[in-house]
């Protein structure tokens, strides 16, 4: 077995730290969110997850620019209290990469990508019109991680799931066929995955 301790990767002739690799596939929380004056900002975020059920929570990682100041994503959540999760399919794969871009302060990359944005119910921001399912979720608190970068910080955004957008044709009888969208997943790297089959394994008890 090879070990290595986080951040001396390359003694053991890493080229890049693994650690992404070795903890992935990860879900994608394509995030949509608004600001103080309705701008819609929509970026992707691979340290995403269900962290509860009962009720339903998410959460999702994000670093901070160099000096230490929040970006888009994190401003407009804690300034609103609101904010989508978008579930990227693989046909939206090239979208959810574009949003990625770093766009200045303000701008739409739902608009840049060319998506159409769709009302919510309960929140403020657009969901993804496309995406076959959109969490809308009211925002819980911010959680500071560490940082070896500092000033620039790391933070956990926590998300109560309120209200959830299903594209009918991704179900059946009663079951949601993931193999019908085939959510799209981060890997290491810049490499991704997609889910295109499924296996079940009962609860020995």
């Amino acid at each position: 077995m090879i070990f290595y301790e986080p951040g001396r990767h390359k003694d053991e002739g890493f080229r890049h730290d693994p650690f992404k690799a070795f903890v992935s596939p990860r879900p994608i929380g394509w995030i949509s969110t608004v600001d103080a004056e309705g701008r819609t900002n929509l970026a992707p975020y691979s340290f995403f997850n269900a962290m509860s059920f009962l009720p339903p929570v998410v959460v999702f990682g994000t670093g901070t620019h160099a000096d230490g100041s929040p970006k888009d994503t994190q401003r407009n959540v804690e300034a609103t209290g609101e904010f989508v999760c978008n579930i990227v399919s693989e046909a939206l794969k090239e979208q959810m990469n574009e949003t990625s871009a770093h766009l200045p302060h303000g701008d739409d990359e739902m608009a840049k990508a060319g998506l159409a944005g769709a009302a919510c119910q309960k929140v403020r921001p657009l969901r993804v019109a496309a995406a076959p399912v959109a969490l809308e979720c009211r925002y819980l608190e911010s959680v500071k991680l560490p940082s070896w970068n500092e000033p620039a910080g790391n933070y956990a955004i926590f998300g109560e799931v309120i209200g959830v957008h299903v594209d009918p044709a991704i179900v059946e009888n009663g079951l949601v066929d993931v193999t019908r969208y085939r959510p799209v997943s981060r890997l290491g790297y810049f490499d991704y995955a997609t889910v295109t089959e499924v296996f079940q394994m009962m609860r020995p008890d």
